[in-house]
């Protein structure tokens, strides 16, 4: 004895849909508005269309250069800047020495003055590097003068008073 089958209630036009298809006439529901496809929707073919917009990284901003890997930008070069500042500060430590602190100064100040044009002309990093060596070299240069006249003075001193 077999008992007819259920009264179709998915409102489905009269097929229920069997997952495991034990049944040789169910066929899976065609798709309605509102109602339940098992099959994928249509995929569409690119090509014919609009043209494809470049997606941006996350967080670029419009007209700005690309950022890969999320690395940040990298700084322009500030090596005569570094170099300037670090023979200011030797200048100025050795101003004890003579003629090398003058070497030192005068190479300082020449430093900072290319690296402060480059800075300024937007090639090189480094500005407040490029200006401390640039016034150390001129600050050695200047001291180196004063120590040359100060014994200039005290020798015409010593000798005027006939020794």
């Amino acid at each position: 004895m077999s008992y007819p089958p259920p009264p179709d209630q998915s409102g489905q036009g009269g097929y229920q849909y069997d997952p495991y298809g034990g049944q040789p006439d169910s066929q899976p529901p065609s798709p309605q508005p509102g109602g339940y496809s098992p099959q994928p929707p249509p995929m569409q073919q690119p090509g014919y269309g609009q043209p494809a917009q470049p997606q941006q990284p996350y967080g670029q901003q419009p007209g700005m250069p690309p950022q890969y890997g999320g690395m940040p930008p990298q700084e322009p070069p500030k090596g005569q800047a570094i170099a300037s500042m670090v023979l200011g500060i030797c200048g100025a430590a050795l101003v004890c020495i003579p003629f090398v602190n003058l070497a030192l100064g005068i190479i300082a100040a020449a430093l900072g003055g290319v690296a402060l044009k480059k800075v300024n002309a937007g090639q090189a990093g480094g500005r407040g590097m490029a200006i401390a060596g640039l016034v150390l070299g001129i600050i050695v240069c200047g001291l180196f003068a004063l120590g040359l006249i100060l014994r200039a003075i005290g020798m015409a001193t010593f000798y005027s008073t006939g020794f």
